[in-house]
């Protein structure tokens, strides 16, 4: 069975760490973790029987499969700490935005290299991540893919410059459909509803809304044809969705969406 390192141990790690337990891919035992946060690696180690170690370094050299789960900010830190421990055959996954196959290998050399945008939904297990694999690594693609689908939706993308689309739709994607709701809570208010009337009917709204898209879904039916049989015709569906459509949500959603696509770019230069 292979070894697991976790380089941080942030929210994320620990949903992949619990992911990976409960799905059976790997034993407590042989998931490793390493953290500048002492209180963290107590919490985690007696919460999910993983086992902490002193240095980056160290854990570079225990594990067959390392996850690099810090802040993108403290990534050339990070890289730099396990330049020398890090093996040529260790899978190396990162999860920090905006951080390039190259400028990992410009660091550990020519490694197997997955790059992976998840997103919070994974902190309950349903979250949706997209990987790119460099060459070195898509022997192996098929480990992280477990690990991925462990906590959610997984997919691969050939394109490294796709993730930036990813980043867009997915990675910034529960932000849009919290606004969403903020905004129908706060409506709802205005229209009379009571605070806790209004936040129960919307959460479960939307919760209903994704989880009769999803099953239609596996039947075939779009999110397109769901829409069409809620809106009658001179209905109130309707009166809502022609307000939407003045108001050109389409372009909105699109410009929305380009310019976190572009903003992902800028950022991983």
């Amino acid at each position: 069975m292979d070894t697991i390192g976790f380089l941080g141990s942030g929210n994320m790690a620990e949903a992949l760490i619990k992911g990976i337990i409960s799905a059976g891919l790997c034993n407590p035992q042989d998931i490793f973790i390493s953290d500048i946060r002492a209180e963290r690696l107590d919490f985690l180690t007696k919460e999910y029987g993983v086992t902490a170690v002193a240095t980056n370094s160290e854990l570079a050299g225990k594990v067959n499969i390392l996850v690099l789960s810090v802040k993108p900010q403290n990534m050339v830190e990070a890289l730099e700490s396990i330049r020398d421990a890090a093996r040529a055959e260790t899978l190396i996954i990162s999860i920090a935005a905006g951080i390039k196959v190259s400028n990992i290998s410009a660091v550990l050399g020519e490694v197997p290299i997955v790059r992976v945008m998840p997103n919070t939904p994974a902190l309950i297990g349903e979250g949706a991540s997209a990987l790119f694999a460099n060459e070195k690594a898509k022997p192996t693609l098929s480990k992280a893919e477990k690990i991925f689908a462990s906590v959610g939706k997984a997919v691969t993308v050939d394109d490294e410059s796709l993730i930036d689309a990813v980043t867009a739709v997915s990675g910034s994607g529960p932000a849009y459909y919290f606004l969403l709701t903020e905004e129908m809570i706060r409506a709802a208010g205005e229209l009379g509803l009571p605070e806790d009337v209004a936040k129960d009917l919307v959460l479960q709204t939307a919760k209903g809304a994704a989880l009769l898209a999803v099953e239609r879904d596996k039947q075939g039916e779009t999110a397109a044809e769901l829409r069409r049989k809620v809106t009658s015709p001179g209905g109130t569906t309707e009166a809502a969705l022609k307000v939407f459509a003045a108001k050109d949500f389409s372009r909105l959603v699109n410009e929305a969406l380009t310019a976190a696509r572009d903003r992902s770019k800028q950022l991983s230069g």
